[in-house]
């Protein structure tokens, strides 16, 4: 028998829900299912196959046709858990009136909604998508088209693919064992080929066809998707809010693969830590920046952030919880152990994300699902 309660967990920008056997959602939905299950709630968990960085409109669109196809129609409780730009795809899916196309479903699904929860979401923009608007930003997009659609741009991935599976290969015989490199080896990089049904041109293209979502992400741009943008009366919207310290020399290692991560990060940090001069942040209110304040490391600013979206905008509705983390660590990409086999982690940003904070994010989620499905 099919359950009542169905749980959406929706990507957020540039995602996916498996590539090889990389996931998203890095082993959540197994944390979020065990959680529920000892809240007494048996709940059917979808991870959503969205449009990497398709318009706000077109991502919400494609996870209204997975509600459907997943029966969620039928579902007493439906509940929502949107990471990054997924969260806005969840609100706009969720907007009384909102007509994604010429069916009715969608007042449907909004009456069966019981929550809906925006974890890192950038409610108010994010300075990073500015920069993707830029030439630099157009450049890298389309090296990422020619490598999608050209034989030439196939055969090269293809072959950075296999030389840099020889390499984590190598290293494991210098005793450079469990790197990030040695992961994206093992789930991804051996299974690559030059053939243009494979997955990773398959998301490569997805991204080369449509980045509406790279406009719709700045401040400017979120100011008019937050005017149009209702809440639903009766479904509960919260938030779960990151930031990360800011970076510093001390998280430099040797290792090179951690080296060049976390040097991303240092970048995309700085980026997201410039506040538009004409479209600042709301002030959240007293109680919760007295609340972010007693959470966080550092002193809570407009520039404060989690090597993407700025703490203050990711601030709506009820606040649910507090973490420092950097944005993917809160997905599962973070430096941890699992069953005898080291998870490196993605952005290496020395926000020191553990298992335990994980456990309890995660477990905080599923209390909000469950408060909501009774």
């Amino acid at each position: 028998m099919a359950s009542d309660v169905h749980v959406y967990l929706v990507p957020g920008f540039f995602g996916f829900d498996q590539i090889g056997s990389l996931s998203y959602f890095q082993r959540v939905t197994d944390v979020l299912d065990r959680a529920l299950k000892s809240k007494g709630v048996d709940a059917t968990l979808f991870e959503v196959a969205t449009q990497p960085t398709s318009s706000i409109r077109r991502r919400a669109l494609r996870l209204l046709n997975v509600v459907r196809s997943q029966g969620g129609l039928d579902a007493k409780h439906l509940h929502f858990v949107g990471h990054s730009t997924g969260g806005l795809d969840v609100r706009l899916l969720l907007t009384p009136g909102v007509r994604l196309d010429a069916s009715t479903d969608e007042e449907q699904i909004g009456d069966h909604a019981r929550s809906a929860t925006l974890l890192s979401t950038p409610h108010f923009g994010t300075p990073l998508a500015n920069f993707f608007t830029s030439m630099n930003g157009r450049y890298v997009l389309y090296v990422l088209t020619l490598l999608a659609t050209s034989a030439p741009g196939r055969v090269s991935v293809y072959a950075l693919a296999q030389l840099m599976s020889k390499l984590a290969h190598y290293d494991d015989i210098l005793g450079r064992r469990g790197t990030a490199l040695d992961h994206f080896a093992e789930r991804l990089l051996k299974r690559i080929t030059h053939k243009s049904d494979h997955e990773i041109y398959d998301f490569l293209r997805a991204v080369a066809s449509d980045q509406g979502a790279m406009i719709q992400l700045t401040p400017e741009a979120i100011d008019l998707f937050n005017a149009a943008v209702a809440d639903r009366e009766a479904t509960r919207y919260v938030s779960f809010v990151t930031a990360a310290p800011p970076p510093s020399s001390e998280a430099l290692e040797l290792d090179p693969y951690r080296l060049m991560t976390h040097l991303i990060f240092r970048m995309t940090y700085a980026i997201s830590a410039r506040e538009h001069r004409h479209y600042p942040y709301p002030y959240p209110g007293d109680d919760i920046e007295r609340r972010l304040q007693y959470e966080l490391p550092v002193p809570l600013s407009a520039g404060t952030n989690d090597g993407m979206v700025p703490t203050l905008s990711q601030v709506w509705g009820r606040l649910g919880g507090v973490y420092v983390g950097d944005h993917l660590d809160v997905v599962g990409q973070f430096p941890h152990r699992v069953n005898g086999k080291d998870s490196p982690g993605w952005l290496h940003s020395g926000a020191r994300f553990s298992e335990t904070m994980f456990q309890k994010l995660w477990g905080d989620i599923a209390d909000v699902i469950a408060r909501t499905s009774r």
